[in-house]
C-alpha cells in the first residue's frame, strides 16, 4: 500500500461483506463457512489497514465479484490496474475478470505475492485460467 501510495495510485479496495443470513445465500449453500459478517469482528479491517486505506475508496460486496469496481472501472481510462487479496481462486479471480473486462485494453496484473488462498491447488488453477485471459500473474 505504502508503494502504490509512494508512486501517486489510486488504491481500491473491496471488503467482502455478508449478513446474518448468510448461510441461506448462495455463496453460503456451497460454502457453509460464515465470514465477513457486516458488524462482527471478522468484517473489520485491522487497526494498520484501516489507517492505510482511510483516504481510499472502498467497496463492500457480498458475493466474489464486485459490481461497484466494475462501474468504477467502466469510469476509469487505466493503463494497468493491479490485484491481490484473499482469497485468490474466488474474490481476486472474479475481481480480476471484472477488471479485464471493464478495461479491456489495459494491462490487468495479479501479484501472487500479495495474494493468497486456503487451497493451492486451485489457486494455480485459478493463475493458469488468468493467464489464459491475458492477465499477468506476478510472482
Amino acid at each position: 500500500i505504502k508503494l502504490f501510495k509512494s508512486n501517486n495510485d489510486d488504491i481500491v479496495y473491496t471488503l467482502d461483506t455478508h449478513d446474518e443470513n448468510y448461510l441461506s445465500s448462495e455463496e453460503g449453500k456451497n460454502l457453509p463457512i460464515p465470514h465477513c459478517i457486516k458488524g462482527q469482528k471478522g468484517h473489520e479491517l485491522t487497526p494498520r489497514l484501516k489507517e492505510l486505506l482511510k483516504d481510499d475508496i472502498g467497496f463492500l460486496k457480498n458475493t466474489f465479484g464486485s459490481v461497484d469496481l466494475m462501474n468504477y472501472l467502466l469510469n476509469k481510462n487505466y493503463q494497468e490496474v493491479v490485484l491481490l487479496g484473499l482469497v485468490s481462486n474466488m474474490c481476486v479471480l472474479a475481481n480480476a475478470i471484472i477488471a479485464k473486462t471493464s478495461l479491456p485494453n489495459a494491462h490487468i496484473v495479479v501479484d501472487a505475492l500479495g495474494s493468497d488462498s486456503f487451497n493451492r491447488e486451485l489457486q494455480e488453477k485459478a493463475y493458469e485460467v488468468l493467464n489464459a485471459i491475458h492477465i499477468e500473474i506476478r510472482r
